[in-house]
């Protein structure tokens, strides 16, 4: 996270909702119809939790008012769920049907997806369904292969929602 430090930093001084999202990003669940095998260990979960909260603690992110995970590849099953919880934490996903998350895309990738596909999806998808209660996901650091980052483009996004009148609450 030490390559994104500025934008991280940014991000919490504007007030928005930063909470762990894995310290490795494992997968913690099979793909597919092997979703309720789950692929690590108990412990390296959990360690794993742990060490992405110390990484937000550098951040001065305050721990104690994180509540809410999303879990690494956004895919999980009922075990690692109820291993977060022991945590204390409530693992949550992105609103289904959102695109915002493919900003981990890069060029050289066939699903490769600018951020502007990505804002036009996003408005797309809040014509035809609303996004009340809407979680969009944008990564605050992704691969530097991706030179047009998502995050960058936050402000924007949320000023065109507002005018459209949204409001935003925290998590």
């Amino acid at each position: 996270m030490k390559e994104h430090e500025a934008v991280i930093k940014e991000i919490i001084k504007k007030g928005h909702y930063i909470g762990g999202h894995s310290d490795k990003h494992i997968l913690y669940a099979g793909w597919g119809a092997e979703r309720e095998n789950t692929r690590v260990s108990a412990d390296s979960l959990i360690n794993d939790f742990r060490r992405n909260m110390a990484e937000l603690e550098k951040f001065g992110v305050d721990i104690s008012n994180v509540d809410y995970y999303l879990p690494p590849s956004e895919w999980y099953n009922r075990e690692t769920v109820r291993l977060i919880e022991t945590q204390g934490q409530v693992s949550v996903n992105f609103t289904s049907g959102l695109r915002t998350a493919a900003d981990y895309t890069t060029p050289d990738m066939k699903n490769y997806m600018s951020s502007q596909q990505l804002i036009d999806l996003l408005f797309v998808f809040e014509e035809e369904n609303g996004l009340n209660g809407a979680i969009i996901l944008i990564h605050p650091g992704t691969h530097y292969k991706r030179t047009d980052k998502l995050y960058l483009r936050l402000d924007e996004i949320i000023k065109q929602l507002k005018k459209k009148g949204y409001t935003f609450n925290r998590l």
